[in-house]
């Protein structure tokens, strides 16, 4: 049997097949854009399901599928009236709309309620404060709004007829109760928002329907095709990544960097919340995870490579780099500082650079910068609880041998590098293939899909080395942000 990980990301989206063994069968991609204008960051939802159907007919015209899981992006939502039309473009999560609708809903029922019931520090990122601003500021539009549905919930209801978002979905709104699981009445009730418009919470794995005879007609699918449930993105690629234990994270290093690790108890610290980190229900009963987010993670060396060595390959940079640390400590603040620092403000810095540094030891300067970035995460959860003792690296940095033994040696840890390139869709496959009963388990998916390419052990001269430059490199944030305050005046 073959089994498709729909993975719908904000500009574009994937689909990809693999068979009942794990086995990389097909994979088929579309681009789309999202307009940032005005201050106002917007994607069109009828044109991201126009390139879902088209990567569909795409793979099923290549492979025959059992069933297709859904992950995608969070935050973002979708307002369709009765007739299942898209009302107004999608606002993004960095759109700066929302904020005020945030202060109200905090006054009207406290920030640490909120923060509590929810799992996450109010902010206009989430959905429900941006539902509450067009409710406010587009009342026209409100008043014909017979759903709302994030991503995963709106692609599953237009190929199935039938509404339901998964718990970690549903937790990037603001308004799920992550303890029972539930839509929150009293979070509701404070917005002035009726639940009812929104889709059914389930817990993944859930098999939503079959594709409708009309889309199967429209793409030329000839069986029956199951649309299940899967996850948000960055927990279908901690499933993926085999990543099922208490103290065990994945690694995922694209453009962003995001560790995401599994812990059993949600922590009560309100410092927690404050940093920035939030608490996000998990595939397995009584489990969570939460998300430690670097913004700079490949796309430092991405800047590197292409503004100052243009003519080389990421796997020629890597040859040139020398065994020891560098001697540079590098901020990696590219664009702004995510957990813990939640500071947007913040700015770059090199610091330790002489005439006697090469090229070479800035790129490898950049790798350290970044991995000091996550071990200032790591040892932050670990205050709150949450101890990640190895890490599954995913993601295109997860390709640099050199870049993961110098995360083992900062870390500190063993750190595992997966021969899966695309995480999440495996993860999604791995959900649909349970649901449909192919595995009984995601314990017996996993031995079929997540295979290990190898293990980088800490060299322990190294790591010594560099808990001196980490010790050092903590100084650097709080020493450089009055400076970079002064260049913004």
């Amino acid at each position: 049997m073959i089994i498709g990980g729909l993975d719908v990301g904000t500009t574009g989206c994937k689909l990809t097949a693999y068979d009942d063994k794990g086995n990389f069968i097909y994979n088929s991609y579309k681009e789309y854009e999202v307009s940032r204008h005005s201050g106002e960051h917007e994607f069109d939802a009828s044109v991201i399901f126009d390139a879902v159907c088209e990567v569909i007919k795409d793979t099923t015209q290549k492979c025959e599928l059992s069933a297709i899981g859904v992950t995608t992006f969070g935050e973002s939502f979708i307002a369709l009236d009765e007739n299942d039309n898209v009302l107004m473009p999608s606002m993004l999560y960095t759109d700066p709309r929302g904020e005020e609708e945030r202060k109200m809903l905090c006054e009207a029922l406290g920030e640490e309620k909120i923060t509590y019931i929810s799992g996450v520090k109010p902010h206009q990122m989430y959905s429900l404060p941006k539902i509450m601003w067009i409710k406010n500021n587009r009342p026209e539009v409100f008043a014909k709004i017979k759903r709302i549905m994030l991503m995963e919930d709106y692609i599953v209801y237009k190929l199935t007829g039938n509404a339901y978002i998964d718990y970690s979905l549903a937790a990037r709104t603001m308004a799920f109760d992550i303890r029972n699981k539930c839509w929150s009445d009293e979070i509701f009730d404070a917005a002035g928002i009726d639940k009812k418009l929104l889709s059914a919470p389930v817990a993944a794995f859930n098999i939503a329907g079959e594709i409708k005879a009309e889309i199967s007609e429209k793409l030329g699918i000839k069986n029956c095709i199951k649309i299940v449930n899967g996850a948000h993105d960055q927990v279908a690629a901690a499933v993926g990544s085999g990543v099922f234990e208490v103290g065990q994270a994945v690694d995922g290093t694209g453009t962003v960097e995001c560790v995401t690790p599994v812990f059993d108890k949600i922590p009560e610290s309100e410092k927690l919340y404050a940093e920035g980190y939030s608490v996000v229900p998990y595939v397995f009963e009584g489990t969570y995870v939460c998300y430690a987010l670097s913004f700079t993670g490949g796309a430092a060396l991405k800047w590197f490579r292409d503004n100052f060595s243009k003519d080389k390959s990421y796997a020629e940079l890597d040859s040139a780099v020398k065994d020891e640390p560098s001697g540079i400590l590098i901020l990696p603040h590219f664009a702004g500082a995510a957990n813990p620092y939640m500071d947007n403000g913040s700015k770059a810095a090199m610091i330790g650079i002489t005439l006697e540094h090469t090229d070479a030891d800035i790129y490898k300067a950049l790798m350290e910068g970044v991995t000091y970035e996550i071990m200032t995460n790591i040892e932050h959860l670990e205050s709150f609880g949450i101890k990640p003792e190895k890490l599954y690296a995913t993601g295109g940095g997860a390709s640099s041998d050199v870049w993961l033994q110098i995360k083992a040696d900062i870390l500190n840890r063993p750190v595992t590098a997966l021969l899966a390139k695309e995480a999440g869709a495996c993860g999604t496959c791995m959900m649909a293939g349970v649901a449909i009963g192919i595995y009984k388990d995601l314990y017996e998916a996993k031995s079929a899909f997540v295979k290990e390419k190898e293990t980088f052990i800490p060299n322990f001269d190294n790591a010594k080395k560099y808990k001196k430059c980490y010790n050092v490199y903590k100084k650097i944030y709080d020493a450089v942000r009055p400076i970079a305050a002064d260049i913004d005046r």
